[in-house]
């Protein structure tokens, strides 16, 4: 019962997040907004939705684990500090790498302290919500793919900045 209303809830909330992403892109678009690292994000979006089938498989694969409580509460306080991230980042945050020309990176929430805060965020979640249901594999592996993925789009999201 446990999983299915976590699994429901991370679902509903990714889709969420995809509904603000395209409504900011179209806030981004009309403001003369440029989008970079598109040969990138097909991969993204790809390696994000084998994370949770990795989720739903492995816990399936075990015969149902029981929830921790320590990694749900992590998971929660990681949750917190996301949505401070986006509402810092307002109409301006995207899944995609978006940059109006002539306005400069957000300075104000977690961004005054961090440099990419979101990302911070995202490397947590990968590790952290499969152990809400020890599934160790799924977040081993997908804890890799993420690492290898974040450092492209740094690479090219730093680059964009730097112009």
């Amino acid at each position: 019962m446990y999983f299915i209303v976590f699994i429901s809830f991370l679902i509903l909330q990714r889709l969420s997040e995809l509904y603000i992403a395209r409504r900011n892109e179209k806030w981004l678009l009309q403001n003369g907004a440029i989008q970079y690292g598109q040969s990138h994000y097909p991969y993204m979006v790809s390696m994000h939705t084998l994370f949770i089938l990795s989720i739903i498989t492995e816990y399936n694969w075990r015969g149902g684990e029981p929830i921790s409580w320590i990694a749900l509460s992590s998971f929660l306080v990681v949750l917190s500090f996301k949505f401070w991230a986006l509402s810092s980042l307002g109409k301006y945050w995207n899944t995609k790498i978006y940059r109006i020309p002539g306005v400069y990176p957000v300075k104000k929430g977690p961004y005054k302290i961090f440099k990419h805060p979101n990302y911070m965020e995202v490397v947590c979640e990968i590790a952290i919500i499969p152990l809400v249901f020890h599934l160790y594999y799924t977040a081993i592996v997908f804890s890799l793919l993420n690492a290898m993925m974040l450092t492209v789009r740094i690479k090219v999201e730093n680059k964009v900045w730097a112009q």
